[in-house]
């Protein structure tokens, strides 16, 4: 708090300049003048103490009221976003078969609508489409359980596969995101391969 360190010296020369006359006060006739004017210079002090306090505290409840929504997230969603990803990491290592939705293959829209699914949360079997559905997310905002979406060898510069975040790293960008990859289910990292074929990211669970 700057400001406040700006005048805290202004207060603090004050009390000082009160003091002396406070000592030299049985030795002049004006004591009461000088007593009431340096009473009104700490009483403006401590005024314009107060407001920038004040001031200082609005500014901090204003700053985390303007915090991105996506930033908050419930107890009770953070829990079930856990259970989401604890489902998913129980089919690692599950084979990957074209077309399959689980629970004993996968392909990568198969496996994220399985694991939404046994949320409640019903969203579409094709990665193309699930990327018509959620809120989009930008990739430094990201957070457990959003779906992120990349391109394929054989989808040219349409989606083309799909996995759920299981932790992300939004100083950097960078994130690990769990899928079933053509060697089955299993976790990978946002690098190499996936970062010339990232499209986007998208929110199923948003309070």
């Amino acid at each position: 708090m700057k400001t406040i360190k700006l005048i805290l010296p202004s207060l603090l020369l004050g009390v000082v300049s009160f003091m002396a006359d406070a000592q030299t006060a049985s030795h002049t006739p004006r004591h009461s003048a000088h007593s009431a004017a340096h009473q009104e210079l700490l009483t403006n002090a401590k005024s314009r103490l107060d407001k920038d306090i004040i001031r200082e505290m609005v500014k901090e409840v204003v700053a985390t009221r303007e915090q991105p929504a996506a930033a908050s997230l419930s107890a009770e969603s953070s829990r079930l976003i856990d259970d989401l990803l604890a489902e998913g990491r129980s089919h690692i290592g599950k084979r990957y078969v074209h077309g399959a939705k689980g629970p004993s293959a996968f392909d990568c829209s198969g496996f994220t609508s399985y694991v939404y699914k046994q949320f409640g949360y019903t969203i579409s079997p094709s990665s193309r489409a699930q990327y018509l559905e959620g809120t989009p997310v930008d990739r430094k905002d990201l957070r457990k359980g959003d779906l992120v979406f990349f391109t394929s060898r054989s989808s040219g510069k349409n989606v083309g596969h799909v996995g759920i975040v299981v932790s992300a790293d939004n100083e950097t960008g960078k994130f690990k995101f769990i899928h079933a990859s053509i060697r089955g289910v299993k976790i990978s990292d946002f690098e190499g391969y996936y970062v010339g074929r990232y499209i986007g990211a998208k929110r199923i669970i948003n309070d």
